[in-house]
This record gives structure tokens, sequence and C-alpha cells, in this order.
């Protein structure tokens, strides 16, 4: 990933209306540097594919699929990748959503210049923001009562072992690069590779990606 010179945070706009994504370039000025924009799903996972950039700020509602497209687009790919949802819409429904696909943050439209530029850097450093009423919803969905286990049936099907190659393979990392990092040999890696296949019952290894994205795996 490069980035640049003064160390400004590299972000990608995705917003179906031109208007509102030149409002948002202005507003952030010289705080971040928009390397990029998109007005549609094919348009920002080729963008966020070329450029690499820290953050993504990510329109929930478009008329090709939307954000969460987007994430599930890009997220098995380039996990290093942060989103942080900028939308007009406050509904639970979409926050949930957005943050079970990936998303770091979600923000909505009315927030002030000074608070998204803030909100940028906090998400890029790894942090989740959210707008104030929206942090409800997240801890509504997300929190269980101490005494619950959380059960995964399909997780549980997998060792210890098959769960690490997974966590890299959804990094992105190639069979090479995990035998190395794990200090097994490659057969050794398309043997867990296979099984989990199997196991899943999934056909490639970008379903399996998908699926270790989707439970928060990487």
């Amino acid at each position: 990933m490069t980035t640049p010179t003064d160390g400004r945070i590299r972000v990608v706009l995705v917003d179906d209306h031109g208007m509102f994504r030149a409002g948002v370039r202005a507003e952030l000025g010289g705080r971040v540097e928009v390397v990029g924009e998109a007005s549609t799903v094919p348009q920002a996972v080729s963008v966020i594919t070329s450029l690499t950039p820290d953050v993504v700020l990510l329109d929930v509602h478009m008329p090709d699929g939307g954000g969460r497209a987007v994430l599930e687009a890009i997220r098995p790919t380039l996990p290093q990748v942060k989103f942080l949802a900028l939308s007009v819409s406050d509904a639970a429904d979409d926050v949930i959503g957005l943050i079970r696909a990936g998303a770091r943050g979600y923000v909505t439209k009315t927030i002030a210049a000074d608070e998204l530029a803030d909100a940028v850097r906090r998400v890029a450093e790894g942090d989740a923001v959210f707008s104030p009423r929206l942090a409800g919803f997240v801890l509504d969905a997300f929190t269980q009562r101490p005494e619950t286990v959380v059960r995964d049936p399909e997780l549980d099907l997998l060792t210890n072992r098959e769960r690490e190659v997974l966590r890299l393979l959804a990094r992105g990392y190639a069979y090479k690069e995990i035998a190395s990092e794990l200090f097994i040999s490659v057969k050794t890696v398309e043997t867990h590779v296979s099984s989990v296949l199997r196991k899943l019952q999934m056909s490639n290894r970008y379903e399996l990606s998908r699926w270790a994205v989707d439970r928060r795996l990487i």
C-alpha cells in the first residue's frame, strides 16, 4: 500500500451522487487524500482493488447492490482496507448489515466535517466508530448475556489447525506463504484446505474466504 509523503490517510469515496462526493471531498479538504471515487459497485471494486486505499467511505444504498456488495467483493482479497459507512439511513437493519459484512464503522450524512475527518482517522487506526445513536444498535445486536455460550456448529467442525489455515487463506496468503507461517509443508496446507472444503461443503477458496470474513475469523 502506498502512502502519501505527508502522511495523510488515503481515501476512496463510494456514492452514487456526484454532488455529494464533491461535497465530501471539499469538506475533508487537506485532512485526508481522496485518491479515487466510484458511483457503482463494479466501479468501486475496480477502484479499490487498483488503489488499495487506507479507508473507503461507503454509501449503503446504491442502485446496483450497495455497500454490502462492495464489502463482500473486497474483504476476502483485501482485508487490510478499512470501510466506514456514510449513509443517510440510520435504520438498524442497515447498520447491522454493514457491520456484519465487515465495515469498521457507520456514520450518518448529517455528521460535521471535523467529526467525519476524525472518524476516518480512527477507522484507519483500527477503531470502530459509530454515530452516537447507532452504537446502541450494534451493542444490542452483538452483546450476548455473559452466561450465554455462542456456538457456531459449522466452525465447531474444524480443528484448531484448520482454523489457522482458513484464517490465513482469508487474508489472501498463498499456500506457500501459509506453509511458511505455520511451519508445515505445502502438501499439508493443501490437505487442510481440502478437509475444510469438504466439511463446509464448499467448492473453492473464495467461498471459504467469504465464509471466514462473515465470521470475523481474520
